[in-house]
Formats: C-alpha cells, structure tokens, sequence
C-alpha cells in the first residue's frame, strides 16, 4: 500500500510545494512546528533514512539545502532547523523548521494551519527560488 508521502508524489493528495525536481521533493507540512516548517521527501518510497543508499541520502540533504535557503529567505528567523523523527509516516523525509532558537523543533508545539495561509507561504517561498 502506497504511503501518504507516495500518494502526495502521484498528485493522489494535493500539497503546497516549495520546490521538486525529478527525484525529490519539497512540500509544506499541514501541522507546521512554525510558519515555513517543511517535509523533504525522496520522490522513492522508502521507510528509514539509515536503509537509504549514499547517493540517495547525499542527493537528499543537498536537496534539502536549497530548500532550506529558499524558507530561510521567506520566513523571518534565525536558521531553518533539520530534524529527522521517522516514526510518523512510513516514509524517509526530513523536517525543515524556521526556528528561534532550539526549544522551536517540538512537536508540542505544532498545529493545523489553514489551507489559505500554507497557500500563501508557498508562494513566498517558491519565490525565493533562483533560477
């Protein structure tokens, strides 16, 4: 059965991208930690980020960099903080998180947000994105 994350990649379930290319991608996460907080996510369903391959793994962290300069770019804050939990969806992916300071990257601390402002971040985000 296809994860959530496989489903999304498919345009099965909409999502707010922030940026893709042919083998992954970058979408708003519905219950933001903070404004800004993203999923990168290998377009190749897989489970653990330790099962991953070296090329696939590197692939995903320089991929991730250009997200994480295009969020920091839109969204107010001092860095974009990285935090790889895994447990919540069966697929790899990697949490991107405009942060304050470090007590910012809790789960506690996230909420839905709605479909109009994660409309409107994306926007600004996909903005920061050179060409």
């Amino acid at each position: 059965m296809p994860t959530l994350f496989t489903r999304i990649v498919k345009g099965e379930i909409p999502c707010h991208k922030i940026l893709e290319d042919e083998n992954y991608l970058a979408f708003l996460d519905i219950r933001p930690i903070n404004p800004g907080h993203a999923l990168v996510i290998p377009k190749k369903e897989m489970d653990y980020i330790f099962d991953a391959d070296d090329k696939t793994l590197s692939g995903l962290i320089v991929f991730a960099k250009k997200a994480a300069r295009m969020i920091r770019g839109a969204v107010p804050c001092k860095r974009v903080g990285v935090m790889v939990a895994g447990l919540e969806v069966p697929h790899l992916h990697i949490h991107l998180v405009p942060i304050q300071n470090v007590l910012d990257l809790s789960f506690a601390n996230a909420k839905p947000m709605p479909n109009e402002e994660l409309a409107k971040i994306a926007e600004k985000i996909r903005s920061q994105a050179k060409t």
